[in-house]
């Protein structure tokens, strides 16, 4: 019995160790491909966009944005709902705070159905694009307001 019991366990670390000697031939479990490594041209590059804030819930449940939605909007954004960035070519981002400066992106939640102008690196991950909030005002206008 000790014997059968002692196949077994060397067969299953064995086994284990084979799927884990696999998974590091296959890539690096981030998407990569083996041999490929993060290259400095990856890193989020620090953008301004331009387009209206938009609570991420209602507009991806219903399409709501506009002033008509603003209320809702200001609502949902307080009570915890992601905000997004939606620009005038229909391209939507999510909005995420800095890490090392939360006040901008707080700024930016009694901004919603407005349209604003954010600064900051932009990612894509997975097909979502997000905008970190570095800065966030009102849109500049052609006048130059």
């Amino acid at each position: 019995m000790k014997r059968l019991l002692s196949v077994f366990a060397l067969s299953a670390v064995l086994a284990v160790s084979l799927s884990f000697a696999a998974l590091a031939q296959e890539g690096n479990g981030m998407g990569m491909k083996k041999g490929e490594s993060m290259k400095k041209d990856d890193a989020p590059k620090t953008m301004t966009l331009t387009g209206e804030i938009v609570d991420m819930g209602c507009y991806m449940g219903h399409g709501a944005k506009g002033e008509a939605h603003k209320e809702c909007a200001l609502k949902c954004i307080a009570n915890g709902m992601p905000m997004g960035l939606l620009t005038s070519d229909g391209t939507l981002y999510v909005l995420t705070m800095s890490h090392s400066d939360a006040d901008p992106y707080n700024n930016a939640k009694k901004m919603a159905a407005d349209i604003v102008d954010i600064t900051g690196p932009v990612s894509e991950r997975s097909g979502v694009k997000s905008l970190e909030v570095d800065k966030v005002e009102m849109a500049k206008t052609d006048k130059g307001e």
